[in-house]
């Protein structure tokens, strides 16, 4: 006997496969409010993403912004006042998410194969497909300098980031533990295979922050995606830790004269999520399927350079906006992937400990 939650399981993936096989186009009055980090990305998934669903099913999109995390998601299903439908997440948040029942399962047999037929399973990239979420773009977070400020003696490595003494100034990071203890170990000599291996101890994480006391005086902390382009560009840091598609349009759209450091780079992927118990729950699920569609995800690539997780999407994609990947070979040679099981672990020690020696 099938149970109620089973059952409602398999009414949605039917209603959702019979949307996406047979085209019905929603009602032209209904709405989907789909969150996003602002900035270039958002801009990015407007024009790959929403005009062109809205062209084909007459729904409205409606884009909000937020800086990250759980805490509204697990207000609005808590509360059962949901604001929201579709969520860009990150990877530790999309399982943290489905473990605590914040976010809809979704089926990924109602993916659509890629244009030679390959099943959607094997076309995205490994682990790019969760229980409650399906990957969209894989990013990361890098260095980025002023060129204008280091003319002879120019930074290259995640240690030149640490290094105040020889590369002076002010430096952006994100005010959060994520990447910035990563790096802290990377610029004390730890090989980036060892980094999590390090951290899992107690004596790794004290190592971590004492790295990061080093900087920590010459730090600005920006917290939106949009801030560290403009940081460099009003003079306000020399480098600055930033999403790889956010520099990409600072440098290549706008002409700024700042510069990627590889290294080090700690690369991620982002997710849609659902929201557990929208009302919008069949249009939510066919937005998903098709804004990762082959086309669409390599659409996306026109307006940011972040790679498109599904192999079909990489033959669609510019060849002069390939090398601005994160994937591309000559970028990928010292990267690190963030361990998403590491953190939904141990991000909220993490956040605490954080915070506290921030206030020191």
């Amino acid at each position: 006997m099938i149970d109620a939650k089973r059952l409602r399981a398999l009414s949605i993936t039917a209603a959702a496969i019979a949307l996406m096989l047979a085209g019905t186009a929603a009602p032209a009055a209904e709405s989907l409010t789909v969150v996003s980090w602002g900035g270039a990305y958002t801009r990015s998934q407007v024009k790959a993403y929403h005009e062109p669903f809205t062209k084909k099913t007459g729904v409205n999109i409606l884009s909000e912004d937020y800086n990250g995390g759980l805490a509204q998601i697990k207000t609005q299903v808590e509360s059962g006042n949901i604001r929201w439908d579709v969520v860009d997440l990150e990877l530790s948040d999309a399982v943290r998410g489905c473990d605590e029942g914040l976010l809809e399962r979704v089926d990924p047999r109602i993916l659509p194969p890629a244009p030679n037929g390959t099943p959607a399973e094997e076309d995205f990239i490994p682990g790019t497909i969760v229980d409650c979420a399906v990957g969209e773009i894989v990013w990361s977070t890098v260095v980025a300098f002023d060129r204008t400020k280091f003319p002879n003696n120019r930074p290259w490595t995640i240690r030149d980031f640490f290094d105040v003494k020889k590369f002076p100034g002010k430096r952006g990071l994100r005010k959060t533990p994520r990447v910035n203890l990563e790096w802290a170990l990377m610029a004390d000599g730890v090989p980036t295979r060892q980094v999590y291996e390090v951290l899992a101890t107690e004596e790794g994480v004290d190592r971590a922050f004492r790295k990061l006391d080093v900087l920590k005086p010459h730090t600005v902390w920006w917290e939106a995606g949009a801030q560290p382009p403009q940081l460099l560009a009003d003079g306000e840091v020399v480098m600055t830790s930033a999403y790889n598609g956010r520099l990409y349009n600072a440098m290549v759209k706008e002409k700024k004269p700042f510069v990627i450091i590889w290294d080090g780079q700690v690369w991620d992927i982002d997710l849609w999520g659902i929201v557990k118990g929208t009302p919008s729950l069949a249009t939510a699920l066919e937005f998903v399927i098709f804004s990762t569609d082959t086309v669409q995800l390599a659409n996306q690539a026109k307006y940011i350079s972040y790679g498109p997780v599904r192999r079909s999407s990489m033959d669609l994609v510019d060849p002069k906006v390939k090398p601005h990947l994160p994937t591309s070979p000559d970028n990928f040679s010292n990267s690190l992937q963030n361990d998403f099981e590491w953190w939904a672990d141990n991000q909220q020690d993490m956040d605490e400990r954080f915070t506290t020696w921030l206030t020191r």
